[in-house]
C-alpha cells in the first residue's frame, strides 16, 4: 500500500467509528501505571510525576509517601498544595484509551 497525503477533513472522515466498550477494563491491569518505573522504590507513576513536577520538592516517606511540596498548575496559573489536590493521568486517560480500542 502506498501512503497517501489527504486533507485533514478527508483523513478524519475515513477513520472508523464504533461504540466505546469498557467491558473488561481494570485500572490495575496497567501495571506500568501502578508500579512506577522502579517498583522496588515504592513510588507509583503518580508519585513519580509529582516528584518530577514539584516546584518545591516534597519529603519522601516510607512507601513513597509525599508530604509538603508545592506544584504549579498551568491550568489555573497558581501554586497547588497538597499533592492530593492534583490529578495525574496519562495524556489520554486509561479508561478512555480502553473504551476507544
Amino acid at each position: 500500500m502506498v501512503p497517501q497525503v489527504l486533507p485533514i477533513g478527508v483523513a478524519v472522515s475515513a477513520l472508523p467509528v464504533a461504540a466505546e466498550d469498557r467491558t473488561g477494563y481494570q485500572r490495575t491491569a496497567f501495571k506500568h501505571w501502578n508500579a512506577g518505573e522502579l517498583p522496588a522504590d515504592g513510588c507509583n507513576i503518580r508519585q513519580e510525576v509529582l516528584l518530577a513536577e514539584a516546584v518545591v520538592y516534597p519529603e519522601i516517606g516510607p512507601g513513597c509517601t509525599l508530604t509538603g511540596g508545592v506544584w504549579w498548575s498551568y491550568y489555573d496559573d497558581r501554586e497547588v498544595t497538597p499533592a492530593g489536590a492534583l490529578d495525574i493521568d496519562p495524556m489520554v486517560p486509561l479508561d478512555e484509551a480502553w473504551d476507544s480500542k
